[in-house]
């Protein structure tokens, strides 16, 4: 999603906004399938030591919160300085929805008889040109149909820097199903397929 050198930022694309990520992918570092917790890891831990910037809108920041927030008060203690840690080191742009966003999330084609919480997620990609990273299983099992989604691949386990590592290790006192995401994102289009 980045703009060629020089050039500055992208048509309606905020600073820092090269890597569009979303909960599922951020959460997904604490995901109950292993598989999919370590391939969220390995892309946190290689986009900070490479610095690469990343981008979420508020409303995903809020979905991670309000889920973590449904969880007990000694989760939520072992949670929370990991991922504060993690948002001070990492370059993550938060930023809310513009209009074109908004246009995009109703009028793209790709992105019709989507649940209305899935466009809006999506039309900061489609409105840049970009692509979502993701660990939604809903998100990815549409990718057949053409969303611009992309998962984390898998591999061995990777370590953050030892501090950070030490956070992660703490932090994994919360675990979670990442389908918990879609019932609180969009419980009524459950449904809809």
């Amino acid at each position: 999603m980045s703009a060629e050198p020089g050039a500055g930022p992208a048509a309606g694309q905020g600073p820092g906004a090269e890597v569009l990520i979303d909960a599922s992918l951020f959460l997904g570092m604490h995901s109950l399938d292993e598989r999919v917790r370590s391939a969220c890891k390995n892309f946190f831990v290689r986009h900070l030591a490479a610095r690469h910037a990343l981008a979420m809108t508020l409303e995903q920041v809020g979905l991670c919160d309000d889920l973590v927030w449904r969880r007990t008060r000694e989760e939520q203690d072992a949670y929370y300085p990991f991922m504060d840690n993690l948002h001070s080191e990492l370059s993550i742009t938060r930023f809310g929805f513009r209009r074109g966003d908004l246009a995009a999330a109703l009028d793209s084609p790709g992105l019709e008889g989507l649940p209305l919480s899935d466009a809006l997620l999506l039309a900061p990609a489609v409105h840049r040109g970009g692509s979502l990273h993701t660990a939604s299983p809903r998100l990815l099992g549409r990718r057949r149909l053409g969303l611009p989604v992309t998962a984390p691949p898998d591999g061995p386990e990777l370590a953050f820097p030892p501090r950070l590592e030490a956070l992660y290790r703490d932090s994994l006192a919360l675990r979670c199903d990442l389908a918990d995401l879609d019932r609180i994102s969009s419980p009524d289009d459950l449904d809809t397929t």
